[in-house]
């Protein structure tokens, strides 16, 4: 069976991060392992707190994935930290690991920074290039190449200069749109929009998460990225049109909706 390991924080109320990855890489059919960096205490109306692991706690997780189970992809998520990054990286690199993708999550839904402004740096220049493929929204986006990112021509101006500096293969997510939920994939070469209409859901918590664990889910199975992408926009489309309700503020997906079929 293949393997992915998500590398991301914690999310008691089971919409995102490491609850939301682990239920992907279930649904989709491979096994899933986790290296947690940080434990939050939140619901669907936002994060009340955050509590990062070490750094000594965080590597003896990664020693445990990498000499034993070793993954097929990897999918890293929310970092708090500098010396988290530097711990990461270190074991992507000694590692050689395999089909890293990289969710550049910064900021919560409900506006909450995520990651140390100091840090930013070492991300943006360390870690981002080890990625085969990063996933940016459109606000991630402007924040990373610090100008607006709306337009279709300017999300084609943005992918591109992403590759410039970043190197790897650019996933530009549109959802933030409000009028259609076309994506952008660039890889180096070509521009592939990925179409779909907008649904009409505000239940759409952890969607990030759930979209680059899905493209880590396609890659370990041998897909190619542009394959990998196509399969993740299907699943993640389902999971928000299947229209569950859940809790009082910005709800999840459902991340299981297929097995209803079966």
């Amino acid at each position: 069976m293949k393997t992915v390991l998500t590398i991301a924080g914690s999310d008691c109320s089971g919409g995102a991060g490491i609850q939301a990855d682990l239920k992907t890489i279930t649904a989709l059919g491979l096994y899933g392992e986790s290296v947690i960096t940080a434990l939050t205490a939140q619901n669907t109306m936002g994060i009340a707190d955050l509590l990062p692991v070490s750094p000594e706690f965080l590597e003896k997780q990664l020693q445990c994935v990498f000499t034993d189970i070793v993954p097929d992809a990897v999918k890293v998520g929310m970092i708090t930290g500098k010396e988290q990054m530097r711990v990461i990286r270190d074991f992507l690199v000694k590692y050689q690991a395999k089909h890293v993708v990289m969710d550049t999550v910064m900021v919560s839904t409900s506006g909450r920074r995520l990651m140390e402004p100091e840090a930013f740096d070492y991300y943006a220049q360390k870690l981002l290039p080890l990625a085969e493929i990063y996933t940016p929204n459109l606000p991630e986006a402007e924040f990373l190449l610090k100008r607006t990112v709306k337009t279709r021509k300017e999300r084609v101006a943005a992918v591109r200069e992403f590759a410039l500096q970043y190197r790897g293969m650019v996933y530009l997510k549109g959802g933030h749109d409000g009028f259609a939920a076309d994506d952008l994939l660039f890889d180096g070469k070509d521009i592939v929009w990925l179409k779909a209409a907008h649904i009409s859901n505000n239940n759409t918590h952890g969607t990030g998460c759930t979209l680059s664990a899905a493209i880590a889910c396609g890659l370990a199975r041998g897909l190619d990225c542009t394959d990998s992408a196509r399969m993740a926009k299907e699943y993640i489309t389902g999971a928000i049109a299947d229209g569950m309700d859940l809790g009082r503020g910005t709800g999840p997906l459902n991340h299981m909706y297929r097995m209803k079929e079966t």
